[in-house]
Parts: C-alpha cells; structure tokens; sequence
C-alpha cells in the first residue's frame, strides 16, 4: 500500500486536509445527472462549462474537490483548474465521495 499511497497520495489525508480549509466541492455531472442525486452544499458545474467560470471558482478562494460519476470528466476538470493556478484535487465518483466526507 505504501508504493500506492507514493504514486497516487493518500486522497482520505488530501481530503481532509481540503475540507479543513472550507473546500468547495465541484460535481462536474450534467444537471440532469446531479439533479438525481448529489452531495449536499456541492455546486453543479458542468464539465462542458467549467472554462467559463474560472474566475468565479477563483474569486471564491478555497480549494476545490472536482467530482462526477466515475471520475473520469472530474479528473479531467482538476487538471483545467490546476492549469488555471486553483488548489484541486480529483475526488471521483460523487457517491464514493460523499462517503470520505
């Protein structure tokens, strides 16, 4: 487990450490998919959308948790808010997730 939690950090401790600091957590679903069920106080942003609210996410000032249904488009959203200079982290699958919290 150690060569794991070195190549991919320890996510529970990151998590942690994130929410400590007031995260905000991104579900990057479509509307519809997060109107089916979501983490409370989470905020739908779509993937297909998430550029244009880059500033908003930055005037908000606090790390971001991305998360979607597998953790595929939510990985994909922590790397264009890493590019853009955001504290952020993949947390996966929302409802994986919302079980670390």
């Amino acid at each position: 487990m150690g060569i794991l939690n070195s190549i991919f950090g320890n996510k529970s401790k990151k998590i942690k450490d994130f929410q400590s600091r007031g995260t905000l957590i991104i579900d990057v679903r479509t509307k519809g998919e997060y109107d089916q069920g979501a983490i409370p106080g989470s905020k739908n942003i779509p993937l297909q959308v998430i550029n244009s609210k880059i500033n908003e996410i930055k005037k908000l000032n606090k790390p971001v948790i991305t998360c979607c249904a597998s953790g595929m488009r939510s990985g994909s959203a922590a790397t264009i808010l890493k590019a853009q200079g955001i504290e952020a982290m993949n947390g996966g699958g929302w409802f994986s997730l919302s079980q670390k919290l």
